[in-house]
């Protein structure tokens, strides 16, 4: 198995788990929970390989949907272990998206595609899943809150470029791109980081 399908193929157990976790909290039953485990898991790979213009990996790949299936039986099974939910998410999704942001560069690079399409690449490979995610649980997608979530997405890619630059081994950019996705990502929740909001001392009429 070559690194990027372990990859893939980690990504997709965390983004699972993560769909597992948000179904559950609104308390779907079992097919409700595979559909929103496999279009976490999977939204954002297949929004990718479609701008690209590459075979759906999932489609052609049958271990991708035995791994989410997988998955999904076992942290329903493991769920009790699984108890503190917001705690749980946020750590599974943290990891999903620090491994197919770059992920999805390297798809963007093995397409000969520019540094900037690649960085969007990755952010997208990422955050899609996850929107899709929320808005079949009737949330508001994190990305389009004021948390910093593909914020960091976009710092990983960079971080994936200027260590390109200056000649750093392979493995050492992919690790690293991915810790700076999840390390953001993690200082912003918990220092309480935010993007600035338009609306600051505004008064909004809905009806306006």
């Amino acid at each position: 198995m070559d690194y990027v399908l372990l990859v893939d193929i980690l990504g997709v157990v965390a983004f699972s788990i993560s769909g597992v976790l948000s179904s559950l909290k609104k308390r779907m039953d079992a097919f409700g929970i595979l559909i929103i485990a496999f279009v976490t898991s999977v939204g954002g790979g297949t929004l990718r390989d479609l701008l690209i213009g590459t075979p759906v990996a999932w489609l052609r790949n049958m271990t991708y949907v035995y791994v989410i299936i997988g998955t999904t039986i076992l942290a329903v099974i493991f769920r009790k272990k699984l108890s503190y939910f917001r705690r749980s998410l946020f750590l599974f999704d943290t990891i999903g998206i620090g491994l197919y942001t770059v992920l999805g560069i390297e798809k963007g690079l093995a397409a000969d595609l520019s540094p900037i399409v690649c960085i969007a690449l990755g952010t997208t490979t990422a955050c899609f899943g996850g929107v899709i995610r929320d808005i079949l649980c009737n949330d508001i997608p994190v990305i389009f809150r004021k948390e910093i979530y593909a914020t960091a997405c976009i710092l990983g890619g960079i971080t994936y470029f200027v260590l390109l630059q200056f000649g750093f081994v392979e493995s050492i950019i992919f690790i690293s791109s991915g810790i700076v996705v999840i390390l953001v990502r993690s200082l912003a929740v918990y220092f309480n980081l935010q993007l600035p909001s338009i609306y600051k001392n505004e008064e909004i009429n809905p009806e306006s």
